[in-house]
């Protein structure tokens, strides 16, 4: 017992003096903190919002209408023998590869607390839905960063196979539960069972805006948090010192092990950090760009932990997943460029590319990625309309429609 009095009071002690230190970095460093949070907030209003709020209230609307319903039972044939989880699942796996961080996983604690997966589902698909965008890897990483249109595919490939990997790898995840227990759908177990009453069309569109502006909220929060966050640690000398000693103690340069530390914080200037010279070629930034890609960061685990928040599920099996889907990625990476030879060197043009990419505005983002959204549930509608035969006589999907969706138990 006095042994774990002292180890508490260690860890007090510890955060206070980090949180001191955080404090008196503000003080000092005033300048330069205040235009890490701009920037931070930039990235927020330019791209974290209009990219990630249109995709979050079409995963809240596929749920709250109950439209995984019909292409769930398609894909159960994919989702049960692959990764051992019921179709309704394949909502978060989609939105995930389509949306980038954190969709996935938005719509993975959706599932489970509407009911249509039970924990141990929910907990192993958190392990593999929550990736990163293709709009992203294949225009800031690889175009913008790494300079090669073949390094992004290359990348977007092998991000999305392992991803892949890390679900069938997770299916045998607490495989000693007992087999073909009944969902909390079907039970009316879970946290919130689906399919007890007719729901508004409006009533859901409604509840699924606000819920999704609030998701974003904290989203940008910890962006901001984050962004400044790195910025203490280079002005403080505690990143670039913890890159020197680990760098001697590895035997690599202390700029690519500051480079890793960068991107292991946050995802989006650890790739930064990958940019060089004309003289520079592809073959290690692409698997570090692959670990970062897999790993996504503290920043977006943060995120992810918000919404598990009082669900009940477990962070452990999604962190471990999330390390898996780095190692993996960068091994496949590595295999790929060694098979390939692709050593397309870094263009002193790319800056020219990356300011563009940057300087996207709110609007263009903004309808991009609202026509990418509604194309992806304009699927999810075509796939849910069409009637299917229930005693004798066709139901639709929507009866009453508009003014009234009624959800049936799955």
């Amino acid at each position: 017992m006095a042994r774990l009095f002292r180890i508490r009071w260690f860890m007090d002690f510890l955060l206070t003096a980090l949180l001191a230190c955080a404090a008196l970095g503000l003080i000092v460093s005033p300048k330069e903190t205040a235009a890490a949070a701009r920037e931070g907030f930039a990235l927020c209003v330019d791209v974290i919002l209009p990219s990630l709020f249109p995709f979050f209230v079409i995963s809240a609307l596929t749920i709250e209408l109950g439209l995984t319903r019909r292409p769930g039972a398609l894909l159960e044939p994919v989702m049960r023998p692959l990764f051992r989880l019921s179709g309704p699942c394949s909502a978060a796996v989609v939105l995930g590869f389509l949306g980038g961080y954190p969709v996935g996983a938005k719509t993975a604690i959706s599932l489970y607390e509407s009911g249509l997966c039970d924990r141990e589902e929910a907990e192993r698909l958190l392990a593999f839905c929550n990736n990163s965008g293709p709009a992203f890897i294949l225009g800031a990483v690889g175009t913008g960063i790494l300079g090669s249109s073949a390094a992004g595919w290359l990348l977007y490939l092998t991000h999305t196979a392992a991803s892949l990997t890390v679900g069938v790898l997770f299916r045998f995840y607490k495989r000693k539960d007992k087999r073909g227990a009944p969902r909390a759908a079907e039970t009316g177990a879970g946290p919130r069972a689906p399919g007890r009453r007719p729901v508004r069309l409006s009533e859901a569109f409604t509840r699924s805006v606000k819920s999704s502006f609030s998701s974003v909220f904290y989203i940008s929060a910890f962006v901001i948090f984050f962004t400044v966050t790195v910025r203490l640690l280079f002005l403080s000398g505690l990143l670039p010192g913890a890159a020197q000693g680990l760098g001697g103690l590895l035997g690599v340069s202390a700029c690519t092990v500051e480079q890793w530390l960068t991107g292991c914080i946050e995802l989006t200037g650890g790739l930064w950090s990958l940019r060089g010279d004309a003289t520079e070629f592809l073959a290690g930034k692409m698997a570090m760009a692959a670990f970062m890609l897999g790993w996504a960061g503290l920043s977006v685990h943060c995120q992810v932990l918000s919404f598990i928040g009082g669900s009940g599920l477990s962070a452990r099996a999604y962190i471990a997943g999330k390390l898996l889907h780095g190692l993996i990625s960068a091994a496949y990476t590595a295999l790929v460029m060694s098979v390939s030879g692709l050593s397309v060197p870094v263009s002193g043009v790319i800056a020219e590319q990356v300011e563009g990419l940057a300087g996207m505005r709110f609007t263009s983002t903004l309808l991009m990625t609202l026509g990418i959204g509604a194309g992806v549930f304009l699927a999810f509608l075509l796939g849910a309309a069409p009637g299917w035969r229930r005693r004798g006589r066709r139901v639709s999907t929507f009866d009453a429609f508009p003014h009234t969706i009624k959800m049936r138990k799955p």
